[in-house]
């Protein structure tokens, strides 16, 4: 009987071991993601009054002469007469914006501000 009970003390300390070691890597693990999510740039354009077409896929939101945001939006096309309408006012990296009436990706953002 003794013996047995000496074999599960064991058990159980490897056991104790191994869920360290798995919180450290789960730890890790956390730790290295998290500077993808902070390296999402993200914008307040709730205040914007208008934009400006840079290049032939960015948009710089203004709140009157004051540059917010460069918004990369490769895969849509849009001409200074366009409509752009904002689906929600705090915007980041792969959020949707509508150009007449077509939702686009947008790639990138860089704030201004």
């Amino acid at each position: 009987m003794q013996g047995r009970s000496n074999l599960a003390l064991c058990f159980h300390g490897r056991g104790e071991e191994m869920m360290k070691k798995i919180l450290v890597v789960l730890s890790l693990m956390v730790l290295l993601t998290l500077p993808i999510q902070v390296l999402a740039d993200c914008a307040d354009l709730k205040n914007y009054t208008h934009w400006t077409i840079e290049s032939e896929h960015t948009i710089i939101f203004y709140m009157g002469n004051k540059p917010l945001a460069s918004l990369n939006i490769p895969y849509c096309e849009f001409l200074p007469s366009s409509s752009i309408r904002l689906l929600k006012s705090y915007v980041c990296d792969s959020d949707n914006i509508v150009i007449d009436g077509k939702e686009c990706s947008i790639l990138d953002i860089e704030v201004m501000y």
